[in-house]
C-alpha cells in the first residue's frame, strides 16, 4: 500500500472521530434540550424556576445546562454535598464516641458517692433502631451491666447527661416552626437519643371530625405534656398531623387529622434529647435496684459536679461513617446531617454551631473546586433550610467529584433508587429538586442535577413531569 493511501485512510479515520462524536454529543444535547423545554413551558412552571445541569460522568465535560448559575433552594439534595464533604474530610471509617464514667468514690457497701455521667461528641445513632448495636435496649443494658461490674448498688448522687459540647440542644438557622415539633425538625445535642424523636399511636374515631384519642406511646415521656388536638380523617385521607414544639418545650401541642383508616405511628421530636436519655437511664437502673438519690439532669448540673475523680465505664463507638452515610441517604434523616456538619465544624476548628459547619464546607469545596461561596450559600447540613440556595452546578461538580474517591462505592449505594435511576431527592414546600448519576442502556454515564423552585399544583404531578425529563438519559 502506497504513502499516499495510508495518508487518506489516516485522515479519513481522523475525520470520522472528530466529526461523529461531536455529532452524538450534539444529538444527546438537542434532546436534552427539548425535552428541557418541554418542562418549562407547563403551566405549572409559569411562575416558577427550574435548572438542569448534565456531565459526562467519565470526562467531567458539560452535556447541557440551564439556569446552572442561579442559587436555588435544595430541600434534602443539599446531603449529597453534606455526605460527600463528610467522607471526603472525616473518612469512610470515622466514629463517633459516647463514654460512661462515675464520679466520686464507691464505698464498701456499693453505695456511689458520687455521680454517673453520660458525655458525647454528637453521634446521631445513639439509641436508633436502625443498627444492632445502637438500638436503646442494647445500650441502656450495656450500662447497666458495666454500673453492676463495677459494683455500684446505689447512687449518692444523679445520673446526668452532659451535653455541654454542642451548647444543648440547638436548631439550625432558618427552621421554621411548622417542622420543629416533629421528627424531621428535630434538634442537634452532642447526646442525640433515639434520633431524637418518639412515636404517638392513635385511635380514630367512628365519626370523622371527632377526636382521634393517644393510644400510646414508644416511650414513656411523662416530663412532657401532650396536648392532643387531633382529629379524625375520613377514610384515606392519611397522614395530617403535626406537632408544634421547641427545644426544651414542655408542652407539645399535637394539631391536624389523623385518617380513620390509618395505622401509622407519628413521630414527634423530643425538645430535650439529653434529658430523655438521662431519664431512661435512670428508669433502667431504678427497676434494677440501683437508686439515685437526686433527679436526673443535663449538662447545666454539671457546674456544681466534681469531676477530679473519675473513671471511665464504658466508651460507645458509632458505627463507620459510610453506614450512617447509608441512611442519611436512604431515609434522609435530617438529624444526621447536623450531626455531621457539626462534626466537621468541630474536627476542623473546635466550632460546634451550624453556621461555622456551613462555613467550613463552604471553604472546602471552594480550596477543592474552586466552588465560590455565593454557589454553596448554605444555613444547615439537611436542606430543612428554605433559606439554602446552591446552584446546580456547584451540587453537580460535586457529585462527579465523588464518582474518583476511594469512598465512592459507599455513596453511591446510599443513594435511592427513583425512576429506575440512582440519586437523592429533595422535598419541602414548594421545592422538588433529584441529583444523581445513571449509565444508560448505551453505557454512556451521567451525574445530573435538576432542581425546581416555586412551582404550581401537587408534588406528585411535579415529580412525574421531571422523571419524564430525567428519561431522555436513559
Amino acid at each position: 500500500m502506497n504513502q499516499f493511501l495510508l495518508s487518506t485512510i489516516a485522515f479519513s479515520t481522523y475525520a470520522l472521530t472528530t466529526v461523529t462524536t461531536p455529532l452524538f454529543a450534539q444529538d444527546l444535547r438537542s434532546k436534552i434540550q427539548d425535552a428541557f423545554t418541554q418542562f418549562q413551558n407547563q403551566e405549572s412552571l409559569r411562575n416558577g424556576l427550574s435548572s438542569l445541569i448534565v456531565f459526562d460522568g467519565k470526562t467531567g465535560q458539560t452535556v447541557f445546562a440551564a439556569n446552572e448559575n442561579i442559587g436555588l433552594a435544595t430541600a434534602s439534595t443539599m446531603k449529597v454535598i453534606t455526605s460527600a464533604t463528610a467522607l471526603d474530610f472525616l473518612g469512610k471509617n470515622f466514629q463517633f464516641k459516647t463514654t460512661l464514667y462515675y464520679t466520686g468514690e464507691i464505698d464498701e457497701n456499693g453505695v456511689l458517692n458520687g455521680s454517673i455521667i453520660v458525655t458525647g461528641t454528637g453521634d446521631p445513632t445513639l439509641g436508633s433502631a436502625r443498627y444492632p448495636e445502637t438500638q436503646a435496649t442494647t445500650i441502656l443494658n450495656k450500662w447497666l451491666t458495666a454500673i453492676q461490674n463495677a459494683g455500684i448498688k446505689s447512687i449518692n448522687g444523679a445520673i446526668i447527661a452532659d451535653d455541654r459540647l454542642y451548647n444543648g440542644n440547638q436548631l439550625p438557622g432558618g427552621w421554621i416552626w411548622t417542622d420543629m415539633g416533629n421528627y424531621y425538625g428535630a434538634g442537634i445535642s452532642s447526646l442525640n437519643w433515639c434520633e431524637n424523636a418518639f412515636g404517638i399511636n392513635f385511635t380514630p374515631s367512628n365519626k370523622i371530625g371527632a377526636k382521634a384519642e393517644i393510644l400510646s406511646y414508644t416511650a414513656q415521656v411523662p416530663y412532657l405534656e401532650i396536648i392532643n388536638e387531633t382529629t379524625t380523617g375520613k377514610s384515606g385521607s392519611g397522614d395530617n398531623v403535626y406537632a408544634y414544639a421547641a427545644p426544651y418545650s414542655t408542652k407539645i401541642f399535637v394539631r391536624g387529622s389523623y385518617g380513620q383508616d390509618l395505622k401509622k405511628t407519628i413521630e414527634l421530636s423530643s425538645p430535650d434529647p439529653a434529658y430523655d436519655l438521662a431519664y431512661q437511664l435512670n428508669e433502667v437502673l431504678n427497676n434494677n435496684g440501683i437508686v439515685a438519690s437526686e433527679r436526673p439532669a443535663t449538662g447545666a448540673k454539671m457546674d456544681s459536679v466534681d469531676v477530679s475523680k473519675k473513671q471511665t465505664l464504658d466508651i460507645h463507638l458509632s458505627p463507620t461513617l459510610d453506614k450512617i452515610v447509608y441512611w442519611f441517604n436512604q431515609k434522609s434523616i435530617n438529624l444526621y446531617g447536623e450531626a455531621l456538619l457539626k462534626a466537621i465544624a468541630y474536627t476542623t476548628a473546635g466550632k460546634t454551631g451550624t453556621d461555622d459547619g456551613a462555613y467550613y464546607i463552604q471553604k472546602y469545596w471552594n480550596a477543592k473546586l474552586g466552588i465560590k461561596s455565593s454557589e454553596l450559600n448554605s444555613m444547615d447540613g439537611s436542606g430543612l433550610s428554605p433559606q439554602n440556595r446552591v446552584t446546580t452546578s456547584a451540587m453537580n461538580k460535586i457529585m462527579q467529584y465523588a464518582q474518583k474517591q476511594s469512598w465512592y462505592p459507599a455513596f453511591y449505594e446510599s443513594l435511592p433508587t427513583y425512576n429506575n435511576m440512582k440519586m437523592k431527592s429533595g422535598t419541602i414546600g414548594g421545592v422538588l429538586g433529584y441529583t444523581g448519576v445513571h449509565t444508560n442502556k448505551t453505557g454512556q454515564s451521567f451525574t445530573y442535577t435538576l432542581l425546581v423552585n416555586n412551582y404550581a399544583g401537587s408534588a406528585s404531578s411535579m415529580r412525574q413531569q421531571m422523571f419524564k425529563l430525567l428519561d431522555v438519559l436513559k
